[in-house]
């Protein structure tokens, strides 16, 4: 005779709790890893040997008044990298940064260009020093003022308008007191780094044309000369099914849901097979209205990224072949759209430039490091990659918060505007003034510059790279 089913044996009815209960909140991410690499970066970094020169640069008289001008400048800099922080302006509509920045030339007796190249909040201010022969070496230096939505200048874009218009300023003030070496400098505000690729829309519409190098700055964890940039494109894949009602007749439906579902695992499952410092990123932007209509279009967003631009172009050619073959495998119709916004190329570092600022960065007591004792594989892109590739160009990342706090975050954007931050708009203006001086001065180092930068394969044809 079988005993009677228990309390704790009963079926449970409809109305039973399965299950974990999990709420809203996320996990918190281990810092383990970050942890690793910071002890391993540490012992790297105190094994480094220092950075030096071989070059001479700008006199020491004409330097020690370039710092000095540098210095008398620094409480109207903070000041403006203060302001542009809180307007915290999206890419293309900097309307108020810029303002800023060519009012404060002109109470310095520069008048700026607002609107150049095409777009509205560019700006272009120019610095002529001694005769203007056709030969004259022409330097620029670039400005960034946009932020980014939700977290504002957790790119620190402010800290790099200010110290380029120090330095730009410094070389102003420095040349009414001493005459420096002859050329031209000229200051440009690029909109929109953070996506828009302001940089490119100015070099194709004849910016660096007659620019022999192009330096800025970028805050940072650490202080690197040629901190990794990596290429990016973006990818847009638009999958056309056909309608159905998805539970009458869905045999009747091709669905372009499933189609975007199978793209996004079969790229994440391409991630394996990666070149190592390849990233591939992406969204699902739109994908069906209602669950009883078998979507009619999907489409994703990635963002593809490499170290090199001929990995980027490899990298570009498999994820066609992925959006095609997917397309015979549902039914579906595709299109593939790359780089709706211009795309951006891996930086490439200038040696004897970037030997320069390390050696005027250490008289100012920073410890400046290369790559080789950094986590370079902790990369992200930047519009000026497509500056490097048509001129030589320097881009050093500078230290304004401790290693492990991580660009584009609300957490970085503290230290957009802290003390680290205002000593680093200090040392970068004097330091991209002084190069700057540096390139006008030697010819020896503007040689150099340009060896450096065609073994490294010259100026590329950048529009029609991934042609």
């Amino acid at each position: 005779m079988s005993e009677a089913a228990g309390p704790s044996s009963a079926p449970k009815g409809p109305g039973a709790t399965r299950g974990i209960s999990v709420g809203a909140s996320p996990t918190t991410p281990s810092s383990t890893y970050l942890d690793l690499v910071a002890a391993e970066t540490a012992i790297a970094a105190a094994a480094a040997p220092r950075i030096t020169s071989a070059h001479d640069g700008a006199s020491r008289d004409d330097a020690s008044a370039i710092r000095s001008a540098s210095d008398s400048l620094q409480p109207e800099l903070v000041e403006l990298s203060h302001r542009i922080f809180e307007y915290a302006e999206e890419g293309f509509e900097e309307t108020q940064s810029v303002a800023d920045i060519a009012e404060l030339l002109a109470e310095h007796g520069i008048t700026a260009r607002v609107g150049a190249f095409g777009l509205d909040t560019a700006l272009v201010a120019e610095l002529v020093i001694g005769e203007a022969a056709q030969d004259a070496p022409t330097v620029a230096i670039l400005a960034e003022y946009d932020a980014l939505p939700g977290v504002g200048h957790g790119c620190g874009h402010n800290i790099i308008a200010a110290s380029a218009v120090g330095a730009f300023l410094a070389l102003v003030e420095a040349g009414r007191t001493r005459a420096l070496p002859s050329g031209r400098i000229v200051l440009y505000g690029t909109p929109a780094e953070e996506g828009g690729n302001g940089k490119e829309i100015m070099a194709r519409a004849g910016a660096f044309d007659d620019v022999d190098a192009a330096i800025m700055i970028h805050p940072f964890g650490y202080d690197v000369t040629d901190q990794p940039f990596i290429g990016r494109r973006i990818l847009r894949v638009r999958y056309y099914g056909v309608p159905a009602h998805a539970s009458a007749s869905p045999f009747q439906g091709r669905n372009a849901l499933d189609a975007a579902n199978l793209n996004y695992q079969a790229t994440g499952l391409l991630r394996q097979h990666l070149y190592p410092g390849d990233r591939i990123h992406g969204v699902i932007v739109n994908g069906g209205q209602r669950p009883n209509v078998v979507p009619e279009f999907a489409e994703l967003e990635y963002y593809v990224r490499s170290n090199a631009a001929e990995t980027l172009k490899e990298l570009s050619l498999r994820l066609e072949d992925i959006a095609n073959g997917i397309a015979l495998a549902t039914g579906t119709g595709v299109e593939v759209e790359w780089d709706p916004l211009p795309f951006t190329m891996p930086l490439r570092y200038n040696t004897p430039l970037s030997d320069r600022w390390a050696v005027h960065q250490e008289a100012r007591g920073r410890r400046v490091l290369t790559k080789a004792s950094v986590p370079s594989h902790l990369a992200a892109s930047t519009d000026f990659g497509n500056v490097s590739v048509r001129v030589p160009g320097i881009h050093p990342v500078i230290a304004i918060s401790p290693p492990d706090v991580s660009l584009h975050t609300r957490e970085f954007a503290e230290y957009a505007t802290s003390d680290a931050a205002s000593t680093a708009i200090a040392d970068a203006s004097a330091g991209l003034a002084l190069v700057a001086a540096d390139f006008l001065a030697d010819p020896n180092l503007r040689a150099a510059a340009r060896a450096d930068f065609d073994a490294a394969g010259g100026a590329l044809d950048v529009e029609g790279f991934f042609s």
